[in-house]
């Protein structure tokens, strides 16, 4: 009988069990990054924020070596002994909203190619430093504000959630701005 094979039902299980432990581990990775960033030092000992995430990825069976990858990024070192950087894209989207991304990675190259093919694949495009910045105002942490809100479609926004959404699901990006109002 066609499409009753005992591996297919498998494989289609495992991939979607594997996928939201993807996603689970992803947001712990960033979080242990941003804990390290904010807490000044990567020994749980002397950072509870830190300490906290650790519990949850343990909770969550997140393997070691993820774990000590994300301290280490958050630190502002890699294992191979290439330093992250913090990057800032700017991007326009299908509807003329402007995107800010705030990423930290260890090859720049590597992300900016993919984050000109996120957002080619959803309908925008990334363009020059200071493009799209003018449209933000920064608050008093790092976090931006739109300061000229694009009033958008409910299908536009549908849309523009998706393109976030997989902006997120990125592990190199840790914020994602846009000047549509939600």
């Amino acid at each position: 009988m066609a499409g009753h094979s005992k591996w297919h039902n498998i494989k289609n299980r495992k991939g979607a069990v594997d996928s939201q432990r993807s996603k689970i581990f992803g947001d712990l990775a960033k979080h242990i990054r941003k804990a390290v960033k904010e807490g000044g030092s990567g020994d749980p000992q002397f950072n509870p924020t830190l300490r906290t995430f650790l519990d949850k990825a343990r909770m969550a069976n997140m393997p070691r070596e993820k774990i000590q990858k994300a301290i280490d990024k958050g630190s502002g070192k890699s294992a191979s002994g290439v330093t992250i950087q913090e990057v800032l894209y700017e991007a326009f989207g299908p509807y003329g909203e402007a995107y800010l991304v705030q990423a930290v990675t260890d090859n720049p190259n590597r992300s900016s190619s993919e984050m000109k093919f996120i957002f080619s694949r959803h309908g925008g495009s990334i363009s020059g430093p200071g493009s799209a910045r003018y449209l933000f105002e920064r608050t008093d942490g790092a976090e931006y504000r739109a300061s000229m809100p694009l009033e958008l479609s409910s299908e536009q926004l549908e849309a523009v959630q998706t393109l976030i959404s997989t902006l997120l699901d990125h592990e190199d990006v840790e914020d994602v701005y846009c000047t549509a109002k939600n």
